[in-house]
């Protein structure tokens, strides 16, 4: 065999080698590029198998279905009602509101005992129960304060009034002794109401001697309380 001939052989076996390494090389490569495939469709179906995931989802739904049912005896219902009683109670249209001058009729008159004392009556002529004012903040005359109220008396509750109903205050005009001061004698008597109204009250007709111990009680429901402070 020739020096030539054997050359070409050898070139010949090279080349095949070279083509059997590049083809090597290429079912490697698709391998490789193959193996990430599966591994990420095993991810996808790990993650649908997720007992996590499905619960958590679960108990958003089951959250979200509860809320029809929140009135129906659980913790939440018990809750929404307990606001919904404290918003009613307030806005109860069965509450009486307050008295307005419009609302009542005041008469004065003197008291049989004690001596310098005024028993005020106060009468509902309208057609709702109302309440009174703690107590009359009565004026006398020209006066530019009122008479401060005895404590004592201060009822439990604000006295309410139904259509035709009284409630009564005392007036202790001036002291029995003449120890008071500032004496003077007046014929008129206003009494404001909260809502900015005035009460205009009718006086004895000879007129009342007021000096500083003039206090006035609270309304009353009766006209005995009233008069004994």
């Amino acid at each position: 065999m020739s020096a030539r001939t054997t050359r070409t052989r050898l070139f010949a076996a090279a080349t095949v080698a070279l083509a059997a390494l590049s083809l090597t090389a290429c079912e490697g490569d698709g391998v490789d590029s193959g193996a990430p495939a599966p591994a990420a469709n095993t991810s996808v179906a790990g993650n649908d198998n997720q007992p996590s995931a499905k619960g958590g989802s679960g108990a958003a739904k089951e959250d979200t279905g509860q809320a029809p049912n929140s009135g129906n005896g659980n913790g939440n219902g018990a809750n929404t009602g307990s606001a919904a009683g404290a918003g009613e109670d307030q806005s109860d249209p069965g509450l009486p509101g307050k008295c307005s001058a419009s609302d009542v009729r005041i008469t004065a008159a003197n008291a049989p005992r004690p001596i310098n004392h005024l028993l005020l009556t106060a009468t509902n002529t309208g057609s709702k129960t109302c309440a009174l004012p703690e107590y009359p903040a009565a004026r006398f005359g020209e006066a530019q304060s009122v008479p401060p109220v005895a404590e004592s008396s201060k009822p439990q509750s604000l006295t309410t009034l139904a259509p035709g109903e009284s409630g009564y205050a005392g007036v202790r005009l001036s002291s029995g002794d003449g120890s008071g001061e500032g004496g003077y004698d007046t014929q008129t008597l206003t009494i404001p109401f909260e809502d900015g109204s005035i009460a205009r009250v009718t006086l004895p007709s000879d007129g009342v001697f007021v000096d500083s111990a003039l206090t006035v009680t609270y309304w009353q429901t009766s006209a005995a309380n009233a008069l004994e402070y």
